[in-house]
């Protein structure tokens, strides 16, 4: 049995379909709400800050991906995730499921280093706290034995459908709806970006190579990375229409964050739109060298047409 913890995401939805098409049927999808993506889930209901909740969603199980997500919200992350992290730790060390955790980068810091699974945690806010915190639980459970696990970990979001992301919703979102891009911070600096498809494909070939357990690795994206300035180009030869954008400085979301509480939860993300955004996928490029990724170019294609 393989289990997705947080099934209905982006994430887990793809990862589902990945599993799906490429290793097993016998799929169990866990959420508040659970819903059917192929007709032979098994569908639970579970709140994974309950313990034994997430003993239920977990028992049986011989992999379990954790893909869980919250609002963009720092109480709600300090009240939840963390919880979540020890009650499926404590559920898959007890029935002995191997763990696969989708992380982000939100606890790197925010420089133009080029970020690898070496580089340390540095948060620049509560909600990198969170995620340090959290990942460093888990990798203190692999330390010890105390479970077989292994750490995904991507940066920023674009992609098709509900992808939710700071350069879906204000630079491809307002594009598709015949509105100017809003770009935050900076035109001129390199991106990283994980289309989410990739990112549900590489996780579920992660889980699923037993020499992969026990490191972290980050999830493959375009190496061919480009400026916003240079996204909305693509955007421009896709559309065949002229677009023009405005971007947002520092100052916008520092002011607006005083007003509206969704501007001032990504300020602690902004540094890392001052300058370039090099996330090294190197290692799994090397492991996997037959994995196809796709490029920024065709990732923009189908959500715009």
């Amino acid at each position: 049995m393989h289990t997705v913890l947080g099934a209905n995401g982006p994430i887990g939805e793809e990862l589902t379909r990945e599993l799906y098409r490429g290793f097993t049927h016998d799929i169990r999808l866990v959420s508040r709400n659970p819903r059917k993506i192929h007709d032979t889930d098994q569908l639970v209901t579970a709140d994974l800050t309950d313990p034994e909740a997430t003993d239920r969603a977990v028992e049986g199980s011989e992999f379990a991906y954790l893909t869980v997500g919250l609002p963009m919200d720092s109480a709600l992350w300090e009240r939840q995730f963390p919880t979540m992290m020890r009650n499926v730790i404590d559920a898959c060390a007890k029935y002995g499921t191997k763990l696969v955790f989708f992380d982000n980068t939100y606890m790197y810091p925010g420089t133009t280093t080029p970020q690898t699974e070496a580089t340390g945690f540095e948060p620049n806010g509560r909600k990198g706290r969170v995620r340090a915190g959290i990942a460093t639980t888990l990798l203190d459970a692999m330390r010890t034995g105390r479970i077989e696990a292994v750490i995904c970990r991507a940066p920023e979001f674009y992609g098709p459908g509900k992808t939710k992301s700071l350069t879906n919703s204000l630079v491809f979102d307002r594009i598709k709806a015949g509105k100017r891009p809003l770009v935050p911070v900076s035109a001129k600096t390199l991106r990283s970006l994980i289309w989410t498809p990739d990112a549900g494909r590489a996780m579920a070939l992660i889980g699923n190579t037993p020499d992969a357990y026990g490191q972290t690795w980050h999830l493959p994206v375009d190496q061919h990375r480009l400026t916003y300035a240079g996204l909305v180009q693509v955007a421009e030869e896709v559309t065949g229409r002229r677009i023009r954008y405005t971007v947002l400085p520092l100052a916008f979301f520092h002011l607006g964050g005083r007003f509206v509480g969704p501007l001032g939860e990504v300020q602690e993300l902004l540094p890392r739109y001052r300058g370039d955004n090099i996330f090294d996928t190197s290692k799994f490029a090397t492991r996997f060298p037959d994995f196809a990724v796709t490029s920024y170019r065709e990732g923009i294609t189908e959500i715009l047409r």
